[in-house]
């Protein structure tokens, strides 16, 4: 008994060491450790597709990774990610199609179709493929109108374009017959019905690189349509430039072409254009090489006068076949943003928030790693959200001298919800995994290689959403393929989370 009481006190005795040791609230939950995240710790791991990072600059022209604080010290860079600027959790992928295409541009509506071009060659002219579930599938809509020479339609379509009118969400479909002339047919029902071909004739041959944009009538111009339409070509001439001509009856017939630059600057240094873009404010904007360097053209008046706005002669153009692309966009304040292919092979990028009066400083916007690129193209959304696109190379096929991050073409968006920030960050993805490359051509950035024929093309949908037209060269068909992002920031309304898509890839190829 004895034995047992000592035992007993011993516990106690124990017991009572153990609470002094430990604290008087040991039965409690312990306090909780808060960890301090950084702005780049997410839910997930970043992919390997995806960057954040900052613009080079004029005298720095590489990326500056925007988590390593070394880097943004030594580039003296202060962040403030906040706001417009708050990074978020990003990833893309691309979906085939099923369909060819070449010179691929694309257009979405306010019901979410995606209307993509597929090229048929020089038997049966140029179809338009549509997706109305977000890219997973796509079906052919035609035109399917008859084809003879009394129709004006032909088989013949050397540029297939698409275009939707943001304003009033007609689909503008464009062919090229022969280099000699245009005819155009439009769809105000999601593609289910086409119209009548109409032409669109000009006095020069060759006519190429059509172009069209939509805005309303500007001051001192009256229209019997609720847009007025410009549409602009190259010449083949770099004396005589580009030529433009406008529609105010919603595209039924066309003024006669007229010189799309002012008649001091004749003759051009370069007569090759990117597409023209419109403002909400009836001004109308296309890219184009001057002779300090790269340029957009305005014109306030529907396409009659223009005059001629040099972005920068810090930074070149890209010589060589791609040398005339300046790609340029508006966002939803009328705000000007621009992108072009350097002489160093780089993507630059600038804004203008005075129809083009002054730029911006340019920023050199390729992700990471990447060293070469082609085929500039540009949408913009609300106020200050961009996304450009081109293609780009880590590592020359050709070279092969190493095969980390994969060898070979992929396709990029850069993506910047705050432009006019002092450093605005930049959200950078491909498309396509490194060891699925959509082209493998040595310098395919800076010939024509493939699909991508002449240029590429982006767009943003109404939910935010940015989507790219890409051609899939390695796979050996030239299948029509489309990008996007699964998760990431909307580029319209509230800064928000996306909507979440399935992954894609190179599993969704349907041709071959």
């Amino acid at each position: 008994m004895k034995k047992n009481m000592r035992r007993i006190a011993s516990l106690l005795v124990l017991l009572m060491l153990s609470s002094t040791i430990t604290g008087c609230l040991w039965w409690e939950d312990e306090e909780e450790v808060r960890v301090e995240e950084g702005p780049f710790v997410f839910d997930q791991a970043i992919p390997i597709t995806t960057w954040y990072h900052y613009p080079g600059t004029v005298s720095a022209p590489w990326a500056v990774d925007a988590a390593d604080a070394a880097a943004l010290t030594a580039a003296n860079i202060t962040t403030n990610l906040s706001g417009n600027s708050t990074p978020y959790f990003t990833n893309a992928t691309y979906y085939g199609t099923g369909f060819d295409t070449f010179e691929p541009t694309i257009g979405i509506t306010a019901s979410g179709a995606i209307f993509f071009t597929s090229w048929n060659g020089l038997g049966d002219g140029t179809h338009i493929i549509r997706s109305r579930d977000q890219g997973l599938t796509w079906e052919d809509v035609g035109p399917f109108g008859t084809i003879d020479e009394d129709s004006g339609q032909t088989p013949n379509s050397n540029d297939p374009y698409i275009y939707v009118d943001k304003f009033t969400d007609r689909l503008v479909k464009f062919d090229m017959h022969a280099l000699a002339a245009m005819f155009v047919e439009y769809s105000d029902n999601d593609g289910d019905t086409w119209s009548v071909p109409y032409p669109v004739e000009g006095y020069y041959v060759t006519q190429d690189h059509q172009s069209i944009a939509s805005m309303p009538p500007p001051p001192g111009v009256t229209a019997f349509h609720e847009v007025i339409y410009v549409y602009c070509i190259n010449t083949g001439s770099p004396a005589a430039g580009a030529q433009c001509s406008r529609s105010l009856n919603g595209g039924l017939s066309w003024d006669v072409q007229r010189i799309g630059f002012p008649s001091s600057s004749f003759p051009q240094c370069s007569g090759l254009h990117g597409h023209v873009a419109g403002g909400i404010d009836g001004a109308v904007y296309r890219g184009n090489p001057s002779c300090e360097g790269p340029a957009v053209y305005r014109s306030l008046d529907g396409g009659y006068t223009w005059t001629e706005h040099t972005i920068t002669t810090e930074v070149g153009m890209q010589q060589g076949w791609h040398s005339h692309e300046v790609a340029t966009a508006v966002d939803d304040g009328g705000n000007l943003h621009a992108t072009w292919i350097s002489n160093d092979q780089m993507p630059w990028y600038a804004y203008s928030r005075d129809q083009g009066n002054t730029w911006s400083e340019p920023m050199m916007v390729a992700a990471p790693g990447v060293t070469e690129t082609g085929f500039p193209t540009i949408f913009a959304g609300a106020e200050g959200r961009v996304v450009v696109g081109y293609i780009g190379e880590v590592n020359d096929v050709d070279a092969n001298n190493s095969t980390v991050g994969g060898v070979g073409w992929g396709g990029y968006m850069a993506i910047m919800t705050d432009a006019f920030a002092e450093h605005p960050l930049i959200t950078s993805v491909a498309v396509n995994q490194p060891d699925d490359p959509l082209d493998i051509t040595s310098d395919c950035g800076n010939v024509r290689c493939g699909g991508f024929g002449d240029f590429i093309d982006v767009e943003i949908d109404d939910e935010g959403r940015p989507w790219i037209a890409l051609a899939h060269n390695a796979a050996g068909f030239e299948e029509a393929v489309i990008g996007t992002l699964t998760e990431g920031p909307a580029l319209y309304g509230d800064l928000a989370y996306l909507p979440v898509l399935p992954s894609g890839g190179n599993t969704t190829l349907l041709m071959g």
